[in-house]
């Protein structure tokens, strides 16, 4: 209980009276005495409560230090936590990373050989996913696949690992399989379950997996040769049209040595000046003269002799040589086509193939004016053909860049028609000049299994759309027959002209200028 100075003073007033009993007042020396004895109790009572603010400011500041420590503390562990966690697991999906995958592959094997079963290593790479990573930009890339290891992650027991190894590729382990079919079924789930659309901001994008299989202790028995084995399966998918899934054979490591002594002879190729352009003439079938040609890449190789584009140019795309490639073909294209002209051999065009990743870079128009500019080359000859898929995929800024490039002066044509998917409402917006009918349906003109009936769709929907109509592959009378009688415009082929190197083709331009007309209509009529 505290008493307080007033209580204080009257208790020694009563106190005092009691011991001068017979005196009804104080003396004043007693009364100097009470008030000096109050003064006191009061400054002793200022000075508690000082103190105890102090004591009480004091435990408040010790509460709070101890409580931001803790909370420091708390922060510490979990950096330590993510930081512990991020060198064990992939920072964009959270599945484990290389470093885990390794711990994890090397358990899993001990664990088999125990027991004497098997361990499956699912290399999973994603089909042209740098398409969409080069033309809508790394975060939708990014979302991508987050969504895909999700969706991977439902695919395995929880016994199982999926790791992300970089960039677009996975790694599945199967602890103690049995047999081919269980690492069978895990692959067909995958590629089912990637059927189904991702839907990123809205819209809806496709994705496809090639997968190869490498076997523990079949296909290896150490941790890098069982990746590596299932990465050459892997590519052995790709190389059977994606979207499928390879297990691991011997014969697949020479397959990959020969890739990769393909694609560091590729780069040397460029710097070696190994590429070269052969040039097939495309001929207007009512006059039979040539109009135009179309630059095809090739490869002359010291030791394999001529390479055709479609064993280096796959590779290309993968790697990333292709912008180099695809910018030197336009460049030497343009420059020779100005050349034959200035010596008196045109005017005709001069047709060059842009890939995906060229027609998604962000300064094409600028790169193609700077070659016209360097050249000299009028804008007019040059066509630039692109396949429908790449138009496609995202048609919007297909459109801009067409009309940056059109702004120029430059024509495009839209190869291989028909074996990719458009859309007709799209192709009327596309300023095109020119459909290509693929090979595969001139060939089958006379076989009788329904491409007469496309080929014969196609020139009527691309003249009815004011466009040209050029068809591929064109190697029989029959089939000249055919295209003729339905008033197709342009033909290219073996009937015609083989790919010819660049010191034949004046010789052709020189027959062009020529009065004589080729027999080509009464071939026709016959």
């Amino acid at each position: 209980m505290t008493i307080k100075p007033d209580s204080m003073h009257n208790l020694l007033q009563r106190q005092l009276r009691r011991f001068l009993r017979n005196s009804e007042t104080l003396p004043d020396e007693f009364l100097q005495l009470l008030n000096a004895v109050d003064q006191a109790y009061k400054n002793f009572d200022e000075d508690r409560q000082l103190i105890e603010r102090s004591l009480d400011l004091m435990s408040n500041e010790l509460v709070e230090q101890n409580t931001q420590l803790r909370a420091e503390l708390t922060e510490r562990r979990k950096a330590e936590d993510r930081i512990q966690f991020l060198a064990y697991h992939d920072y964009l999906t959270g599945l484990p990373n290389r470093l885990l995958l390794r711990d994890r592959l090397q358990i899993a094997m001990a664990h088999a050989r125990r027991n004497q079963k098997h361990v499956a290593v699912l290399f999973i790479d994603l089909d042209r996913f740098k398409n969409i990573n080069d033309s809508l930009g790394h975060q939708v890339g990014d979302n991508l696949l987050q969504q895909v290891a999700e969706r991977l992650t439902h695919c395995v027991r929880h016994e199982d690992t999926v790791s992300r190894l970089g960039g677009d590729e996975f790694i599945v382990i199967l602890n103690e399989i049995t047999s081919l079919e269980e690492a069978t079924n895990i692959a067909r789930k995958v590629a089912d379950i990637m059927t189904h659309p991702f839907l990123i901001n809205g819209s809806e994008f496709h994705i496809t997996p090639s997968t190869g299989i490498s076997l523990y202790p079949n296909d290896g028995d150490d941790i890098d040769t069982l990746i590596k084995n299932a990465d050459a399966a892997m590519y052995f998918a790709k190389e059977c049209g994606r979207n499928n899934h390879q297990f691991f054979t011997p014969d697949l490591n020479s397959r990959a040595l020969h890739r990769l002594s393909m694609e560091t002879n590729l780069r040397r190729a460029l710097e070696r000046e190994e590429l070269i352009l052969h040039y097939q003439p495309q001929v207007d079938l009512n006059t039979g003269r040539v109009t135009g040609l179309e630059a095809l890449v090739r490869w002359q190789h010291p030791e394999l002799g001529l390479i055709p584009s479609s064993e280096f140019i796959p590779l290309a795309e993968e790697t990333g040589l292709i912008l180099p490639l695809g910018k030197w073909a336009l460049y030497t294209a343009c420059a020779r086509m100005k050349e034959w002209q200035d010596a008196g051999l045109g005017p005709i065009s001069i047709a060059v193939n842009l890939s995906a990743r060229q027609f998604r870079q962000q300064n094409l128009s600028r790169q193609v004016a700077a070659v016209l500019m360097e050249t000299g080359l009028d804008p007019h000859c040059l066509e630039l053909e692109l396949t429908e898929s790449l138009m496609m995929h995202s048609p919007g800024d297909a459109i801009r860049t067409l009309k940056q490039l059109r702004n120029l002066g430059v024509r495009f044509s839209i190869d291989d028609f028909g074996t990719g998917y458009s859309s007709l409402s799209y192709l009327k917006r596309f300023p095109i000049d020119k459909l290509k009918i693929d090979r595969s349906f001139v060939h089958g003109i006379t076989t009788g299994q329904g491409d007469e009936a496309i080929v014969s769709a196609v020139i009527s929907l691309a003249h009815s759309l004011n466009l040209q109509v050029v068809a591929e592959g064109v190697e029989t009378r029959e089939q000249l027959v055919f295209l003729h009688a339905h008033k197709c415009d342009s033909l290219q082929g073996f009937l015609f002209y083989r790919p010819l190197p660049e010191a034949e083709v004046p010789e052709i331009l020189c027959q062009r200028n020529k009065a004589e007309r080729r027999s080509l209509p009464r071939i026709a009529l016959v």
